[in-house]
């Protein structure tokens, strides 16, 4: 698990988890900056430095007690991103692919509301903090 200010390797994690040569199945996320109605210009993420560390290693701690998993890839960008970079990579090497699409799941629902991150958009040059969404916290409830 990590936070990184560097731009994601698309294929690190899978490539990752193969090398490990635990699994049957390997699923693998990459959340991107979207830009849903044509006028978000770039994203930028805030952490809180060790609690974030903290909240990841506990999500990925509960995603390990619930399915049999073989290892797990979590890492997240800071920083300024444009549209279509990557902003998280959520990997999971599991016996069974059930476990491993049940855990990326789960792992990347509540990181999504638990980890201490905050985005902003910049929308014609003005800086907008971005909102939780209720449809991303009723996701992580429904693990729960």
């Amino acid at each position: 698990m990590a936070v990184t200010g560097a731009a994601l390797e698309p294929a690190a994690p899978t490539d990752w988890l193969r090398d490990q040569g635990l699994s049957g199945a390997v699923v693998q996320f990459n959340g991107q900056v979207r830009d849903e109605q044509g006028r978000v210009e770039a994203l930028h993420l805030e952490h809180y430095p060790g609690m974030t560390e903290t909240v990841l290693r506990t999500i990925v701690e509960r995603a390990a007690d619930k399915w049999q998993l073989n290892g797990v890839w979590v890492v997240h960008r800071i920083g300024t991103m444009a549209v279509a970079e990557d902003i998280v990579q959520v990997a999971v090497s599991a016996s069974h692919r059930q476990d491993a699409f049940a855990a990326c799941a789960f792992i990347m629902d509540l990181l999504k509301t638990r980890a201490p991150f905050w985005k902003k958009e910049l929308i014609n040059g003005h800086w907008v903090w971005v909102q939780a969404r209720q449809s991303d916290a009723e996701a992580a409830d429904a693990w729960l």
